[in-house]
């Protein structure tokens, strides 16, 4: 096996939430942003290759009920991130101002890292489904768990077995045989007509 499929496979996977996903990547980029305004003079090239990783990295780890929310974190934690690194002016209008500038700036980091998000949480949803359909018709083409199901197998409840019961008949062991069915109504029967014989008696 490659050693590069050996690292991959030590690396983490977590299985983040949807917000878990969305807090993981806002506030991975403010530190970086942070970071690259200490280290790189607020370096626009370097908060967008930056960027990447983590919106591929969101969209890896996302569990795979939230994928739909990949795509949506990435932006918000892109626009979270370039705050520190945007500039502006004094004041909330001037900070304000100067992140819509960047984020119009860096429309194309934006837009690259949505598209990496998008096209991962896409074939992980593919796959999924590929498993899924692979796996129904995997349970079709067994017959015995087939008749097991429309037998009321394991896969059915008490309850519905209980309806499913004729009214008056007692539930019987999924053990039980016909001969020892019919030696329990033998039995049965024979402890009715010492009883019979004694209504009969004048």
């Amino acid at each position: 096996m490659p050693p590069v499929v050996l690292a991959l496979r030590r690396f983490p996977n977590p299985r983040l939430t949807g917000i878990g996903a969305g807090l993981f990547a806002c506030l991975t980029m403010f530190v970086l942003a942070c970071l690259d305004r200490l280290l790189f003079d607020s370096s626009e090239l370097v908060y967008g290759l930056l960027f990447l990783p983590v919106s591929a990295l969101t969209a890896v780890w996302v569990r795979p009920a939230d994928l739909v929310t990949a795509p949506i974190s990435v932006p918000i934690a892109f626009a979270v991130g370039v705050f520190p690194i945007a500039g502006g002016a004094d004041g909330f209008g001037g900070q304000l101002m100067g992140l819509v500038t960047a984020l119009a700036v860096h429309a194309g980091w934006l837009y690259g890292g949505t598209l990496i998000a998008g096209l991962i949480a896409s074939v992980r949803k593919v796959r999924l489904m590929r498993a899924r359909r692979q796996y129904v018709l995997a349970q079709e083409r067994n017959p015995a768990a087939r008749e097991q199901r429309g037998a009321g197998g394991p896969g059915r409840s008490p309850r519905a077995a209980a309806a499913a019961r004729p009214a008056g008949s007692a539930p019987q062991s999924p053990t039980a045989s016909p001969a020892s069915a019919a030696a329990a109504k033998a039995v049965r029967a024979g402890a009715g007509a010492p009883a019979a014989r004694r209504t009969q008696r004048p």
